[in-house]
């Protein structure tokens, strides 16, 4: 039974690794904080891979989902998308939308990458890479599935009520997340059939991981940008790097040779742009400087481990059917 569910429970805990401490967002300190955030990140992810593996939903299916997620989190748990001083940030003077009520940057910055990609996309691709003989398959049972599903409900239970300093935004707005969230998630696990072949062969893994890192470069550089330059420059920034990256993705997956490999690299693009980044990120929370250090350090080396393995997994044993 633990083999069989070895690649759920690798899951639950690396989403919350990567989604925070591999980022730097949180020292190796507060390790202990995967006590609430491993049911959440870890929940969440897993809801959102299971559900889409089992409808058929391909990774156009898990995308919607994650932005799902990131919606419910934000809107819903932290309520950071409505609140105009979240984490002591100004958000009210920087791409506020009057009327909406929400920063322009914010929400194009912490659902897609932060979320979508860093939280829940980029763990689950490279844990399939580590099992690609079941990569497609649903790696928990329906009593799994509920258990997921549970211990999600808890996390964002926990994450909602340890909030030192909780916003509470109207009932309409709150309301409002739910419905597009619902949205997303109908959309996410409609059965998708094989998408119509393009002409031309695509581009092997390594210039796949060359464009994930440059992407990656240009999103977390305008985000490392932010409160210095103009607030909707970034917001066009993010929009971009969405939009780029989705159409050419979504170009390069209709050409032949595309599989599993190059899935993988759009993900170790991600967890290496996290593992630089998270040295230069200040923690949400006090560090000693050194402690700091060493922990990125730690987390970095241990992300280039799996990276590894992954790898050498993928080469060794590449399956037939497409990513």
């Amino acid at each position: 039974m633990v083999k069989r569910i070895a690649p759920a429970l690798g899951l639950f805990f690396l989403s919350p690794l990567i989604g925070e401490f591999l980022l730097g967002n949180l020292p190796v300190t507060m390790l202990v904080a995967l006590i609430t955030l491993a049911p959440l990140y870890g929940g969440g992810a897993l809801l959102v891979r299971e559900l889409a593996r089992r409808r058929g939903a391909g990774w156009p299916g898990i995308v919607l989902l994650a932005v799902a997620y990131g919606l419910v989190e934000e809107g819903l748990v932290t309520r950071s998308l409505f609140n105009p001083g979240y984490a002591g940030m100004d958000l009210a003077s920087y791409a506020w939308i009057p009327g909406l009520e929400v920063s322009a940057w914010w929400v194009t910055f912490v659902l897609g990458g932060v979320h979508a990609v860093g939280s829940i996309c980029v763990p689950i691709a490279v844990m399939e890479a580590l099992v690609p003989a079941r990569a497609s398959e649903p790696w928990l049972r329906l009593p799994g599935l509920v258990t997921a599903g549970v211990l999600f409900l808890l996390g964002a239970a926990a994450s909602a009520l340890f909030d030192p300093a909780p916003y509470q935004p109207s009932v309409a707005r709150l309301a409002g997340v739910v419905a597009l969230a619902g949205l997303l998630v109908v959309l996410g696990l409609r059965r998708r059939g094989p998408a119509a072949a393009s002409p031309g062969r695509a581009p092997g893994p390594w210039p796949v991981l060359g464009f994930s890192l440059v992407a990656g470069a240009v999103f977390w550089g305008a985000a490392m940008a932010a409160w210095t330059v103009a607030a909707w420059l970034l917001v066009a920034v993010n929009v971009a790097v969405y939009a780029v990256v989705c159409a050419q993705v979504a170009r390069w997956s209709r050409r032949e040779g595309w599989g599993r490999a190059q899935v993988f690299a759009l993900a170790a693009g991600g967890v290496l742009t996290y593992a630089w980044h998270g040295f230069p990120q200040p923690p949400a929370v006090p560090a000693d400087p050194a402690v700091d250090l060493a922990g990125n350090t730690a987390f970095a080396l241990a992300a280039l481990a799996l990276l590894a393995v992954a790898a050498a997994r993928l080469r060794s044993r590449e399956p037939a059917a497409p990513a």
